[in-house]
């Protein structure tokens, strides 16, 4: 009798051995997902954004920042590159580039609808591709 009782805690220690341990290994795997979530407050990205002149780039710039989470934000007239800065924690890289093509401007990404295209002034229309 002795020796069955024996057997069975045993088995039932064992059993319990490989439930702890299968609990560690998920808390440890949904820890380490969790990690690779962190996100970049300082993240640097360059990106397209179609415009001519000077009020394309003031009016480019300023679409930017009224994203929360834009840190920096220069177009460049000869290249038509944005240079950002911007803290993942707040926002996106696409959340920059749909408030730009609400101001009536073309991204690599997003495009401006036709009716905020057109308001734009006359020397600020682009060639849409």
């Amino acid at each position: 009798m002795k020796s069955k009782i024996q057997e069975y805690q045993k088995n039932n220690f064992r059993s319990m051995s490989k439930n702890i341990i299968l609990v560690l290994f998920l808390i440890l795997a949904a820890l380490s997902a969790e990690s690779q979530e962190i996100k970049n407050k300082n993240a640097k990205y360059v990106t397209e954004v179609n415009g001519n002149c000077e009020q394309c780039q003031k009016r480019i710039q300023k679409a930017a920042y009224a994203v929360s989470g834009v840190k920096s934000a220069v177009w460049s007239i000869e290249t038509h590159q944005l240079d950002l800065l911007i803290n993942e924690e707040k926002t996106s890289l696409l959340e920059v580039k749909k408030a730009i093509a609400k101001a009536g401007y073309d991204t690599d990404e997003v495009k401006s609808s036709e009716e905020n295209y057109e308001k734009l002034p006359s020397c600020c229309k682009y060639e849409r591709k």
